[in-house]
């Protein structure tokens, strides 16, 4: 897995170690508020109070978030490749403090080389571009749906971990193509409370588990792909409507 993890690492430019770090602290506490980073995002705001927070940049698209979420979904890779680089500056709990820096910067270095060497400045420029924010786009939409309008823990919360992994989670409803386009990630549900699992299981688990659920009277959330992006829109018009407010 390591290997793995480091070829990864040379291939994206993304620091293993960080994303190992914020993946297993966001599966630990899914959506609970100083704990999950992936609610504390400097251009999205997830409740009201950080939303009346947010001052500068952040505050102008905060306002308007819910018409800006998918435009600035293009910034989704370069935010990755960026986090990666502040956690290794900061060297935060690195496995391969050394080994990790290297094969990152040699990736990006050979990705840079490759990509100016057969299509030129202008058209490399155009090229990186493109596919950074076509990457953003396609990881933005896969991450989203999984707990985007989900209810929010406060962080002195106390939740079981069953009721805490099924409740912050939304499974988008499963067809070939959406179970090709979300990697098995659309039965969110099911890979927090079995994130070892195989996603080719996932779906087979979800019988079992939506059933459990059922049967113990525990919410149990599933949409399809336009109504679970409805509810994301509108959750984020929601919590952003205090700025609207006070600019009124």
């Amino acid at each position: 897995n390591d290997r793995v993890l480091l070829a990864v690492g040379f291939l994206t430019g993304m620091t293993p170690s960080w994303w190992q770090d914020k993946h297993n602290t966001h599966h630990r506490a899914p959506n609970q508020l100083d704990i999950d980073g992936d609610i504390e995002v400097s251009l999205f705001a997830f409740t009201e109070e950080q939303a009346l927070a947010m001052r500068g940049i952040g505050r102008l698209t905060v306002r308007y978030q819910a018409f800006l979420f998918y435009p600035l979904l293009v910034l989704t890779a370069l935010s990755l490749l960026f986090g990666g680089i502040a956690y290794q500056i900061r060297k935060e709990r690195m496995r391969y403090p050394i080994m990790e820096p290297v094969l990152v910067v040699a990736g990006l270095a050979t990705y840079l080389v490759l990509i100016f060497a057969f299509l030129g400045p202008w058209h490399g420029a155009l090229f990186i571009a493109v596919h950074r924010a076509l990457g953003g786009v396609y990881m933005g939409s896969v991450f989203a749906p999984n707990h985007k309008g989900m209810p929010i823990l406060e962080k002195e919360e106390e939740m079981d971990y069953l009721h805490q992994q099924v409740l912050t989670a939304r499974n988008v409803d499963g067809n070939p193509l959406a179970d090709f386009w979300y990697g098995g990630l659309n039965y969110q549900i099911e890979h927090h409370l079995f994130p070892s699992m195989p996603r080719n299981n996932l779906k087979k688990a979800q019988v079992i588990v939506r059933s459990f659920c059922e049967e113990k009277g525990i919410p149990y959330h599933q949409a399809g792909f336009w109504q679970s992006n409805k509810e994301i829109l509108g959750f984020l018009h929601e919590v952003s409507r205090p700025l609207r407010q006070k600019q009124a």
